[in-house]
């Protein structure tokens, strides 16, 4: 006997284990996303059901979560330059007051990310 075959009828390899043929299965590959993806596709999971399932079912959930925490994290990271500029967080600031800069900062990334997920993230 083979150790394995190949079903022309629903194209799966098949690998000779004791007695039996056991399907060659692979569990798709995880989508490789940042922050906003996960929190997105916990969304999704969550409160979404019906377009999460869709997307599952048609092999395209892993692109659509990657898309999006592409679109997010670009728009993060624009929204953060930009906030930057208008309230002047600049090198300076930080090289005589590093507390104060900081302060800034983190404020202006706390603002950046609430917008990102309640512009992308939750709709």
């Amino acid at each position: 006997m083979d150790k394995f075959i190949h079903d022309e009828k629903n194209g799966l390899d098949y690998e000779l284990i004791g007695d039996y043929y056991i399907p060659c299965l692979k569990a798709p590959e995880s989508p490789k996303v940042g922050r906003f993806g996960m929190m997105y596709h916990d969304y999704l999971r969550k409160h979404k059901r019906v377009t999460y399932s869709g997307l599952m079912l048609s092999g395209k959930l892993k692109e659509h979560i990657e898309d999006i925490d592409h679109q997010a994290e670009d728009m993060y990271f624009q929204l953060v330059d930009r906030m930057k500029q208008t309230e002047d967080v600049t090198e300076q600031l930080k090289a005589t007051n590093q507390l104060e800069w900081v302060r800034r900062m983190n404020s202006i990334r706390n603002r950046a990310e609430e917008l990102v997920v309640s512009e992308l993230i939750l709709t």
